[in-house]
């Protein structure tokens, strides 16, 4: 990886400055479109020249429309003294997400049809949304409706549901090649920290990190897009980009406890699928086959596009309680998380970007390495990492198997390997294959 990082990396620092950048968007309230979703959009436009792209109401993306925008004011509800019992001010989540304007006075029995609880998990409040059916509701923790009397109450929701657009962003880092790597984050679920804000952070680093470099094989694609109707959207408008991309990654859930999941493309056999399988389970990951169910993973991997889309995460959705309540807060990522997800990412790239077939030009016999100086003076003890890394890569360089299948094979580092074939490239034993 020291062809692609540009100098070490602090990565303890690094982990608390994506947690600090997480930390300031986490109050925004967003959803699938809306003044939200810009507010986002502005900061992380602070740090990288993303491109903002309107996509107006009414407009169809296959077999789906583009919603009507959908902003907040207000919402709450108030007992008799006019103290608010629930109030979106003071947690967006206690609001669904697309509810319709009310102005009522009712009673907890009236109330309760609209009213969503985790009773499992009594002190949270869960995040629901109602984005294609005109309804709404409120969400508070269990024991908190345990504890309301009948009422009645003043039910408030200051919202607007009307034309307007939804919103995504992109930013596009050139390489010597047009052939894209698309990194996806989606960016539509207002204050949960693991459940997309993780994500956020790792790509802009990610982002800024490639931005940084004076020279990339690749062409880097960065997605910003609220989930499902936003990647659909954007899959009907670049029809002229698809035939390029040669590997997809959706990054969400890297700030959370557990291990890597990479989660394959389809197909299962893609370069992606290779590349981040060795880098995950070298890092101890797991590696699960594809699903259709999750994130935009599904929706660029449908039958109609079959892009080499794979998915990373930690604990992956569902499968940990916090997910989709209040719980998924600030204190629940580590930055310590962040910054071995944000690792983990870059050692993918890192196979993307050098990943290369050789030809061994010394083949007959095992060349002498010592009289290059590649091998230690002093006979009779084991090899190290770094003389077995030469000697797979000289036995298996054929000049049709890569370096990426060698590591596989060899159980090797691919990094390590990389250098290994350098070493020998400037000794003259190597050249890339033609």
């Amino acid at each position: 990886m020291d062809r692609l990082r540009s100098g070490d990396q602090d990565l303890d620092g690094l982990g608390e400055s994506m947690h600090a950048a997480m930390a300031r968007l986490y109050p925004i309230c967003r959803s699938i479109t809306g003044d939200g979703v810009r507010a986002t959009l502005d900061i992380l436009g602070e740090s990288l020249a993303i491109q903002r792209h309107a996509v107006p109401s009414g407009a169809q993306a296959f077999d789906w429309t583009v919603p009507d925008e959908w902003n907040v004011r207000d919402a709450y509800i108030a007992d008799r003294r006019g103290l608010r019992v629930v109030d979106f001010r003071r947690h967006n989540l206690h609001l669904v997400g697309y509810s319709v304007p009310v102005r009522a006075t009712m009673t907890l029995d009236e109330l309760r049809p609209h009213l969503h609880t985790r009773p499992d998990q009594p002190e949270w409040i869960p995040y629901r949304t109602t984005y294609y059916h005109r309804d709404w509701g409120f969400c508070l923790p269990d024991s908190q409706l345990r504890s309301m009397d009948e009422g009645p109450y003043d039910v408030v929701i200051d919202t607007t549901i009307v034309p307007g657009e939804l919103t995504y962003g992109e930013l596009v880092v050139p390489g010597d090649s047009t052939d894209e790597v698309v990194v996806s984050a989606h960016l539509c679920h207002p204050s949960l920290a693991n459940d997309n804000l993780a994500g956020i952070a790792v790509a802009t680093e990610l982002a800024r990190t490639l931005t940084s470099l004076a020279k990339r094989r690749h062409t880097y694609r960065f997605l910003f897009a609220p989930g499902t109707i936003g990647s659909i959207t954007w899959l009907s408008r670049n029809a002229d980009v698809l035939p390029r991309i040669r590997h997809g990654l959706v990054l969400t859930g890297l700030g959370g406890p557990g291990g890597l999941v990479y989660k394959r493309s389809r197909r299962g056999t893609r370069g992606i699928d290779r590349a981040a399988a060795h880098v995950v389970a070298g890092r101890g990951g797991e590696v699960r086959d594809y699903s259709p169910y999750g994130y935009d993973e599904r929706q660029f991997n449908s039958i109609g596009f079959d892009l080499p889309f794979g998915r990373l995460s930690r604990t992956p959705h569902g499968e940990y309680p916090e997910y989709h309540t209040s719980a998924d807060d600030l204190s629940f990522v580590k930055p310590s998380q962040l910054a071995e997800s944000y690792l983990a990412v870059l050692e993918i790239v890192d196979v993307l970007e050098n990943d290369e077939r050789y030809e061994n030009l010394s083949p007959h016999g095992e060349p002498q390495l010592g009289k290059r100086g590649l091998y230690p003076t002093t006979g009779g003890r084991a090899a190290d990492e770094a003389v077995m890394a030469m000697l797979w890569a000289l036995a298996y360089s054929d000049g049709s198997t890569s370096l990426l299948d060698i590591a596989s094979v060899a159980g090797v580092d691919f990094a390590g390997l990389r250098r290994a074939a350098g070493h020998l490239e400037a000794a003259g034993l190597m050249a890339p294959a033609r």
